[in-house]
């Protein structure tokens, strides 16, 4: 038992490097979208659950675990890129 919870340990250290590497795309597009509508976008999350449901089938991971992790995946990083679009498109300066 030891052995195994060693790997689940080592797996989720590549894990969290893989999440945070993902996280500097998302900081990325939060920078780069122009609004703040473009942040949340319907059909691209779900573009984004059909590809990891067709990779997680091919890689034998269970779909019950594979979609509730994404769709939690992204909203967390959506609210994220909320905040970064609000950080990099401060409200215009009202003139006296």
């Amino acid at each position: 038992m030891a052995e195994v919870r060693e790997e689940i340990d080592r797996l989720d250290r590549i894990l969290v490097a893989l999440i945070a590497e993902r996280q500097g795309y998302i900081e990325a597009a939060g920078r780069i979208k122009p609004r703040a509508d473009e942040v949340r976008l319907e059909w691209r999350i779900e573009d984004v659950v059909a590809k990891v449901l067709a990779e997680a089938r091919k890689q034998g991971l269970s779909e019950r675990i594979a979609e509730p992790v994404w769709r939690e995946l992204i909203d967390r990083c959506i609210a994220h890129e909320h905040e970064i679009w609000a950080l990099a498109h401060p409200p215009a300066a009202v003139k006296a």
